[in-house]
């Protein structure tokens, strides 16, 4: 196995292309070196990419925030702007693992590692995120939700690296928020996710929303529906119930030991709701 560490995202892609055999990125390394040390992958290349300028700062730009693929889970948190901007992808990225794990972990990596149940996609999702890509052909940017398209999948080309996720600039008036349902308190996987993004207008009523699950279906689900019918509305109960119920039907779960698939699609709707609520709260709303 061999270890480079460039200093350029050029020089990362142009390595990672030419590789034959098996080639990873190590950002933080929370899922790679796991898999690595339990040995379910064998890899021939590793490609540490902390060393490369721009990968582990947040930048507060006139379009939004632009945050480096390696920026650490803790750095995150740390940030105050980001964290005012846009806190409920901050909280949830600050649910990935333990205070140890949050010393490594990053975004890009669990957005490229692919869980169905990763707790930042779902918040990146509703927040209209979107990832700036680097390969042998050049950058493109695309949304979040284009990047995962299966358990452990991406659609990132060989060669490709994600540079950084953009994060735009918030209009007034404008909440988010995340939760997640656990069997346990703390440091376990979601059984279900909800990210909410909502922009109110003067009078409080929701004239942008997004809405977004995770652990519900192959890869984080987009939900239209659900955004449809908060707006125009001041989410009285009637608005908060067809959301619920469009998040409800959205699902598309498996039964596994953490959760029944009836269960759920019961609990999207009800986190769906919840978040809602704080996301309209952050957002001036009453």
């Amino acid at each position: 196995m061999r270890y480079e560490r460039p200093t350029t995202l050029k020089a990362a892609a142009q390595m990672l292309a030419k590789e034959k055999g098996q080639a990873f990125i190590l950002a933080g390394g929370t899922d790679l070196l796991v898999r690595l040390r339990t040995g379910f992958i064998e890899p021939d290349l590793i490609v540490d990419i902390k060393g490369i300028n721009g990968s582990k700062a947040i930048q507060k730009t006139a379009t939004g925030f632009k945050i480096g693929a390696a920026v650490s889970g803790a750095e995150l948190g740390e940030h105050a702007a980001l964290k005012k901007a846009w806190p409920g992808v901050v909280e949830a990225a600050n649910l990935i693992g333990s205070k140890q794990v949050q010393g490594r972990c990053t975004m890009s990596g669990n957005l490229c590692n692919a869980s169905p149940a990763a707790d930042s996609v779902p918040a990146l999702v509703a927040a209209a995120a979107k990832a700036v890509i680097v390969g042998p052909k050049g950058k493109r940017t695309v949304a979040v939700e284009e990047i995962p398209v299966g358990p452990g999948k991406t659609s990132l080309k060989k060669g490709e690296i994600i540079e950084s996720i953009v994060l735009p600039k918030r209009p007034p008036k404008s909440g988010d928020a995340y939760l997640r349902f656990i069997p346990r308190t703390e440091m376990d996987i979601a059984v279900v996710g909800v990210g909410v993004n909502v922009t109110l207008d003067g009078k409080g009523i929701v004239t942008k929303a997004r809405v977004a699950l995770g652990a519900v279906a192959p890869t984080v689900r987009l939900v239209p529906a659900a955004a449809k019918a908060l707006i125009g509305t001041k989410m009285d109960k009637a608005a908060l119930d067809a959301m619920a119920a469009a998040c409800s039907a959205a699902c598309s779960p498996i039964d596994d030991k953490r959760g029944t698939r009836d269960f759920r699609i019961k609990v999207a709707g009800v986190l769906a709701r919840r978040a809602a609520l704080i996301a309209r709260k952050r957002a001036g709303g009453k």
